[in-house]
Parts: C-alpha cells; structure tokens; sequence
C-alpha cells in the first residue's frame, strides 16, 4: 500500500463515520417535524416488510406535523399501524386520505436523554475516526520500517494523517452543536 492510498483509504473511511452519525442523529426526534423520523418505520406491503418512504410521500408542512400520503388508499390503515409500531412516540390519525402525524412538544426531562443520546453517537463517531488514524499510522509505520519510506516521510505522513483526524473530528463537533441546539430549542 502506496502512501496515497493509506490517506485516501483514512479519508474515506473517516468520512463514512461522519456520514454515519449524521444518518444516526437524523432519526433522533427533535420536536421538530422531519421526513427522516420515519426512516425506520417499515410497512406491510404485499407480504413483505418496506420502508415508509417505499410506499408513500412524507412531508413536513409545518414544523410540528408531517404528512404521510400513501401512494395507495388501501395503505392508509397498514402506514398508521406502523408508524405506532415503530415505538417513536408518535399518535398518527388518518382523514381518509393522508396520515397526520403531529410531533409533541419534548419535556425537559426528554431532551436531556436526547442530548446524552447525541453525544455518545458523536463520541462513537470521534473514537471511530480516531481508530482509522491509528490504522493508517500503522500502515506507514509498517513503510518505514520495511524501508519504502524514510523517517522524515513518515512523520510528515503522521502529521497529515493528524490534521485529516483533527478535520473530521471538528466535524463531528460542529454537527453535535447543531443537534444541541436544535434539541434545546
């Protein structure tokens, strides 16, 4: 392995950690209507379990209500039973038509779990990312001492490996500030 492969393997793993607690901390609710609360919803559909998003549209008209329109009538009732079933705390109510989900105003109490929740994703992000450096560091350690590499080579390939480590793990804390005060507000 090349150095540039061992920086652009790091960079790309370090960037799916943070794709990944993203993708966590968009399911987390907020108290603010977002299609993704329901990405974990599945749906009977034709004998087989589907993602929400499979079978209907999901929008969030106003910022404590999302709407579910099934692209099917017959639907309405299965997408109103999952989204129960799905245990997010949330009291659907169909019109015949759509499905409305109104989003509850979070007690303090709540959203103190929340945030604890938030932060141990971001921390498991941090440590993932931390653990890629430690990997990549090891791959060029492993250079030098095969002698592909010199000494100098290696430090300044720690060093860039560092400032990805510091650059993504900023990241992660820009997107827990954001969640912090979404959660809070």
């Amino acid at each position: 392995m090349t150095l540039e492969e061992i920086f652009k393997d790091a960079e790309e793993r370090m960037k799916k950690s943070v794709n990944h607690v993203q993708h966590e901390l968009a399911r987390i609710r907020t108290g603010r209507a977002t299609p993704a609360l329901l990405d974990a919803v599945k749906v009977e559909y034709y004998g087989s379990k589907v993602p929400l998003n499979q079978v209907a549209t999901i929008t969030a008209p106003e910022p404590r209500l999302l709407v579910v329109q099934p692209w099917e009538k017959r639907m309405i009732a299965e997408v109103e039973k999952a989204i129960l079933q799905a245990e997010l705390g949330l009291n659907p109510s169909n019109d015949g038509n759509v499905v409305r989900v109104p989003i509850p105003e979070l007690s303090e109490e709540r959203r103190q779990e929340l945030l604890k929740l938030v932060k141990k994703y971001c921390e498991d992000g941090r440590v993932a990312i931390r653990n890629v450096r430690r990997d990549a560091n090891e791959h060029i350690k492993k250079l030098e001492k095969a002698h592909e590499i010199s000494e100098d080579s290696s430090h300044d390939a720690q060093d860039r490996i560092q400032k990805l480590t510091d650059k993504y793990i900023e990241e992660i804390d820009e997107i827990l500030s954001h969640k912090e005060k979404e959660i809070m507000e």
